[in-house]
C-alpha cells in the first residue's frame, strides 16, 4: 500500500513540475518591441537643434577594447556627438538603443561602470528632475574625476515606453513587460561637460537636453523619454 501511495505521490509532484514548466515556457517573452518598431537613432537627433550645432573637435569619452567587445553584444546602436553653443559651451551627447532589456545580462550599462574602468572616481551621485515642457524625466547626476579634469553628467535609462533609473523601477518595469509576453527594448541617454562649476554644468545639460527632446519627433521623443507622466 505504501508503494502505491508512493508512486501516486511521485506521479503528482512530476505533474505538478511539468505544470510549472510548462508555465514559465508560455509566460516567457517572445515579442521583441524592437522588431515591432524600427527605430534609427542616427536619424533620430537632428544634428543641429536650437542653439546648438555638432563640434566635431571633441568626442565623447571612449571605452577599452575590452570594454567595447562586451557593450557590443549589448547595444544595437550607438552615437556619440558633441555639440556647443554660440556661447562656446559644449556638451557631450551620448545615447546607447539596445533591443533586449528583458534581463541582468542584456540591459544596458550603468555609466558609473563605463567611468570607472576608464580610471575615473565619481562623486556626488544624486537623482534629480529633469523639467521639460512634456513633463519631468527623473534622471541622476554625477562628478566624474580624473586628474583635473572635472566631468559633470546626467543620464537615464528607458524600458520599453518607460524612463527610470538603474535598481528597483528597471526591474519592475522589466517583469511587467514580461507578464505582457514581450521583450521590452531600451536605451541610456547620457550628457556630459567639462566643467569646474558643476552646478551650472548642470543647468546647460538641462537647457540642451530641452531643446534635443523639442526638436524631435513624438516617436523619437517616446523612444528617449518614455511616456511623460506615466
Amino acid at each position: 500500500m505504501s508503494d502505491v501511495r508512493f508512486s501516486v505521490r511521485s506521479l503528482a509532484i512530476g505533474f505538478a513540475m511539468v505544470m510549472a514548466a510548462g508555465a514559465a515556457l508560455a509566460l516567457r517573452p517572445t515579442v521583441k518591441l524592437a522588431d515591432e518598431q524600427r527605430f534609427d537613432l542616427e536619424a533620430a537627433i537632428p544634428k543641429q537643434f536650437g542653439a546648438w550645432k555638432i563640434d566635431p573637435s571633441v568626442v565623447p569619452i571612449s571605452v577599452s577594447p575590452d570594454v567595447q567587445a562586451k557593450l557590443d553584444k549589448i547595444y544595437n546602436q550607438t552615437l556619440a556627438r558633441t555639440y556647443v553653443n554660440a556661447a562656446g559651451q559644449r556638451v557631450m551627447l551620448s545615447i546607447a538603443y539596445g533591443g533586449d532589456q528583458s534581463s541582468e545580462q542584456s540591459q544596458v550599462h550603468r555609466p558609473e561602470y563605463c567611468y570607472a574602468s576608464q580610471g575615473f572616481q565619481l562623486r556626488g551621485s544624486q537623482v534629480a528632475r529633469l523639467v521639460t515642457e512634456y513633463g519631468q524625466i527623473s534622471v541622476r547626476r554625477l562628478l566624474a574625476v580624473q586628474g583635473n579634469r572635472k566631468e559633470p553628467i546626467t543620464y537615464w535609462i528607458t524600458v520599453g515606453d518607460q524612463a527610470t533609473l538603474p535598481g528597483f523601477g528597471r526591474k519592475l518595469t522589466q517583469i511587467a513587460y514580461g507578464l505582457t509576453g514581450k521583450v521590452p527594448d531600451g536605451m541610456l541617454v547620457r550628457v556630459s561637460s567639462i566643467a569646474a562649476d558643476t552646478g551650472q554644468a548642470y543647468e546647460i545639460q538641462d537647457a540642451f537636453l530641452n531643446d534635443m527632446l523639442h526638436a524631435t519627433s513624438p516617436q523619437a521623443r517616446l523612444k528617449l523619454a518614455g511616456r511623460f507622466g506615466a
